[in-house]
């Protein structure tokens, strides 16, 4: 397969080196991340996840029952709720609660966060119990879900961690680490980790989940304005694949503390 710049050039697309950025990032930077554990007291496992001025709380909470269509399979399950704040974004976002029910954008996401972890989970090693993320944004500058999937699987392990120290489950029910992260095209250039102003402007707006072995879980791809090439697809999921690989590694920076 083609290079990554052999396939943006053909393309007539700008290698990721070209020019910086708003932020002075290169196109292929991602945003500085970072992941802090146990921030929620009461959660068995919690974190803030800020990826530049995106922050995200996410927590794990375990019930034990599971949906009617799971009762006596012996298999669990893993299900999510999202949020932004109303200070969150630059004009007051209304609270859902106010409005009677979530959007249709954030059933979206709440599905997305969910499948995400259970694509990487063993649900028969779960036992009959639901595991609950919660998904709060503090501060949205782009990049949302995919912050709150990779604060989520950092909470998980330690939901997890605490379900086996008090023996709840024999195994852990983890199979891989799981993080995401946007991509874009914008003014015709590959772009990865998009702030808020590059994914308004991109012609090409994409969020891409993976498993640490590069697997993938799914990928939301939508043509803004002009239709995208395969050849481009794959110079996107390219990118992202490096971005999710540096996400991976601080996740695992994250979870070697205490």
């Amino acid at each position: 397969m083609a290079s990554i710049e052999e396939l943006l050039r053909d393309k007539g697309l700008q290698p990721p080196k070209a020019t910086r950025r708003g932020d002075n990032r290169a196109p292929d930077e991602m945003r500085r991340a970072v992941i802090t554990r146990h921030y929620c007291k009461h959660a068995l496992g919690s974190c803030l996840i800020e990826i530049g001025d995106t922050r995200v709380v996410c927590t794990a909470s375990v019930e034990n029952k599971v949906p009617p269509h799971l009762k006596n399979t012996g298999l669990g399950w893993i299900t999510a709720e999202y949020g932004m704040l109303p200070a969150s974004t630059s004009t007051r976002t209304a609270r859902e609660a106010a409005r009677g029910r979530p959007a249709g954008r954030t059933h979206e996401i709440q599905r997305l966060i969910g499948r995400s972890l259970r694509a990487a989970a063993s649900l028969a090693d779960l036992g009959e119990r639901t595991v609950w993320i919660d998904c709060d944004v503090l501060q949205a500058d782009g990049g949302t879900r995919t912050a709150a999937i990779t604060g989520a699987y950092v909470a998980l392990h330690d939901a997890v961690a605490c379900m086996l120290k008090d023996q709840l489950i024999a195994r852990s029910p983890l199979l891989e680490q799981v993080a995401a992260v946007s991509v874009g095209i914008v003014n015709g250039q590959v772009l990865l980790d998009l702030t808020y102003e590059e994914d308004s402007n991109a012609s090409v707006d994409m969020n891409v989940v993976m498993t640490r072995s590069g697997r993938i879980i799914e990928v939301q791809g939508t043509a803004e304005k002009t239709p995208f090439t395969l050849d481009e697809l794959m110079a996107l999921i390219g990118m992202a694949k490096k971005g999710i690989g540096e996400l991976i590694e601080s996740q695992e920076l994250a979870l070697k503390g205490t």
